[in-house]
């Protein structure tokens, strides 16, 4: 195995190569992505010296590119996110619903990213919303979470929006809790049926008003007999909606919402040895139970699968709904915990964020790591003058 092998290791290596060979189906999007990875925490993005005051030991640490698609970046994106979520956590059960694009769904998804990619999140959100509002199932105002991942532990597209939902909310006259039966959420079936029926719905609009662009295998969908005919086909499928068990305690909840919420295409503990220009990695079958198996793609496939997930400038992977929405999430979390007689939580610190991604990473941001005294600044590493034009060349 080699050690600390990296995804940025392999676009150093291969990334020139594949973009000569794909220089006409390479975005913007990817090519920034490919360079900030390749840059990530190298002299080339400058950094600072800091030493320890108690032993002496003299750290160079470099800049993280901050890039989202990174695997070298989301530790303390995800620390400081899940610090927040903290706060915000209700002294109930969590449930765990999955909602799955098929494959005739999700190419579509590919071609048209932000489009979709929303549609599949309101789809989602709206389906949860509008059966756990019915009086026949729970008859309630609920919250969701919703991450979103575009991957297979293979790194094949696969589209799909992970829902975290306390187990219960707000009845309509917003005067009591309405907690779900134990172990029970809402059911599957009727999530499906309806996610499938509202997506198609929002995808018709999206057609209708122009909004969806078709190439290569696809463009035969640009025709409204054609589309229609798709969505015929997808009407026939079953849709895959999946309930897991529920979780009880919020530190169970923060440490499974931490899986998801940050997650990139692949981390780079999964990869296993770049040689002779194949790069292999560990994956789990879920086809074979989760069985866990190796691939060995040439590098080239390997970046390209990675790419297929890059997401659209400006789009929101993580987004609430419900009395978790943004707009008025504050004050609703506040009325909940008055109905369940809950305690308010301390609002999180700066000290909150570095021990969270400490319990995350198993480091320390501000800790000698030889002895554990304390690290002081001695001053900024700049990063070379060429660097700084190319990055607001690649940026502009």
């Amino acid at each position: 195995m080699a050690p600390g092998l990296e995804v940025a290791e392999i676009f150093r290596r291969h990334g020139e190569a594949y973009r000569r060979a794909y220089a006409g189906h390479l975005g913007l999007t990817e090519r920034r992505v490919m360079s900030a990875i390749e840059l990530c925490r190298t002299a080339a993005l400058g950094g600072h010296v800091e030493h320890c005051a108690d032993c002496g030991l003299v750290r160079i640490a470099y800049n993280s590119c901050r890039n989202r698609h990174c695997p070298k970046c989301q530790g303390l994106a995800r620390a400081a996110w899940l610090a927040e979520r903290q706060a915000e956590l209700l002294p109930v059960p969590y449930f765990h619903v999955v909602f799955t694009l098929p494959a005739a769904a999700a190419e579509i998804a590919f071609q048209n990213k932000a489009t979709v990619y929303a549609i599949l999140f309101r789809a989602a959100a709206e389906t949860l919303c509008t059966i756990a509002a019915n009086p026949r199932h729970l008859g309630a105002e609920i919250g969701v979470v919703a991450v979103l991942h575009t991957w297979g532990q293979n790194l094949q597209h696969h589209p799909h929006v992970h829902c975290v939902v306390p187990a219960g909310g707000l009845s309509p006259d917003g005067t009591r809790w309405v907690a779900c039966r134990p172990g029970f959420f809402l059911p599957v079936r009727v999530l499906s049926r309806f996610f499938r029926r509202l997506f198609l719905e929002k995808l018709r609009t999206a057609f209708d008003a122009g909004d969806l662009g078709f190439y290569g295998d696809l463009a035969g969908l640009a025709d409204q007999a054609g589309f229609e005919r798709r969505l015929d086909e997808l009407r026939q499928l079953e849709w895959v909606v999946y309930a897991k068990p529920p979780f009880g305690h919020p530190d169970q909840v923060l440490a499974y919402l931490g899986r998801y919420t940050h997650r990139v295409a692949i981390a780079n503990s999964r990869l296993v040895s770049l040689e002779q220009g194949q790069v292999s990695f560990r994956w789990r079958d879920y086809r074979r139970h989760g069985k866990a198996k190796m691939m060995t793609l040439a590098a080239s496939e390997f970046i390209r699968r990675f790419l297929l997930h890059t997401l659209p400038d400006g789009f929101h992977r993580i987004r609430h709904y419900g009395f978790l929405a943004n707009g008025h999430r504050r004050a609703k979390l506040v009325h909940c915990r008055q109905l369940l007689a809950a305690p308010t939580p301390e609002s999180p610190t700066p000290a909150d964020y570095r021990e969270r991604y400490r319990q995350l990473t198993g480091r320390s941001l501000d800790l000698c790591p030889c002895c554990g005294g304390t690290m002081v600044l001695l001053g900024p590493l700049p990063r070379p003058a060429r660097q700084r034009l190319l990055s607001w060349f690649d940026s502009s």
